[in-house]
C-alpha cells in the first residue's frame, strides 16, 4: 500500500518538476536564455521563488534536467542500437525511432540551434555532441567508406534540418516529417548498399 503512496507523490512531484521545464523553456526560446530569470519562471508559473527553489537552484539546473529528460530516449536508443546487426533493417529503424525522438523534443532543439553560443557554454553543448557521436557510432558500419560514412551522418542531420529549416515550409508538420524521413531513410540505404558492394 505504501509503494502506492510513494509513487502517486513521485508522480506529482514530477508534474511540478515538468511544468517548472515546460515554462522555462518558452521562456527561454520566448526571451533567450540569458535574458531569461529564475524570478520570471516562478512568476509565470505563478509561485514563489522559493518553490522554484525546491526542485532546481539555477536556471542552468532547469536547462540540464530538460535536456537530460528529453534526450534519454537518444540514449535508450544508442543502447539499443549497440545490441542489434549492422543490418538495413536496423539502420532505418534507427532513424525512424530517431524522428520519433526529435519531433517529441522539437522545443529544445529548435532552442539549442537558436542559442548555440549559451549551449556551447554549458554542459549541455558537450553532451549532445556525446550523443550524436554515439547514435552516429551505431549507424555506421565499420567498413563503410568516406562517402558513405558522410551519407550515414547526413541521414541524420537531415532529421535535424526537418526541424530547423521546414517549420516555415508550408503544409502539414506531419507530412513534412515523413517526406524528411524518407530522404534520411534513402541516405541509409545508399550507405548501406555501398557499404555491401565494397565489402
Amino acid at each position: 500500500m505504501g509503494g502506492t503512496m510513494d509513487g502517486t507523490k513521485q508522480r506529482r512531484r514530477g508534474d511540478t518538476r515538468q511544468r517548472i521545464q515546460d515554462v522555462a523553456l518558452d521562456l527561454f526560446a520566448e526571451q533567450g536564455y540569458e535574458k531569461t530569470s529564475l524570478r520570471e519562471i516562478a512568476e509565470s508559473l505563478e509561485v514563489t521563488k522559493a518553490a522554484l527553489y525546491y526542485h532546481f537552484k539555477t536556471k542552468e539546473e532547469i536547462l540540464v534536467s530538460i535536456f537530460d529528460d528529453l534526450t534519454q530516449p537518444i540514449l535508450d536508443l544508442i543502447e539499443w542500437g549497440r545490441r542489434q546487426p549492422h543490418t538495413l533493417e536496423t539502420k532505418q529503424e534507427i532513424v525512424r525511432r530517431y524522428s520519433g525522438i526529435l519531433a517529441n523534443a522539437a522545443p529544445l532543439f529548435r532552442f539549442m540551434q537558436e542559442n548555440q553560443a549559451t549551449v556551447r557554454e554549458l554542459r549541455v553543448g558537450e553532451t549532445f555532441k556525446e550523443r550524436m557521436q554515439g547514435l552516429r557510432d551505431i549507424m555506421i558500419d565499420p567498413k563503410a567508406d568516406l562517402v558513405d560514412q558522410v551519407r550515414y551522418t547526413s541521414a541524420i542531420f537531415t532529421l535535424h534540418a526537418g526541424i530547423f529549416f521546414l517549420q516555415d515550409l508550408a503544409g502539414d508538420p506531419e507530412d513534412k516529417r515523413r517526406a524528411v524521413l524518407e530522404v534520411a531513410s534513402d541516405l541509409v540505404t545508399q550507405a548501406h548498399e555501398g557499404a555491401r558492394k565494397k565489402a
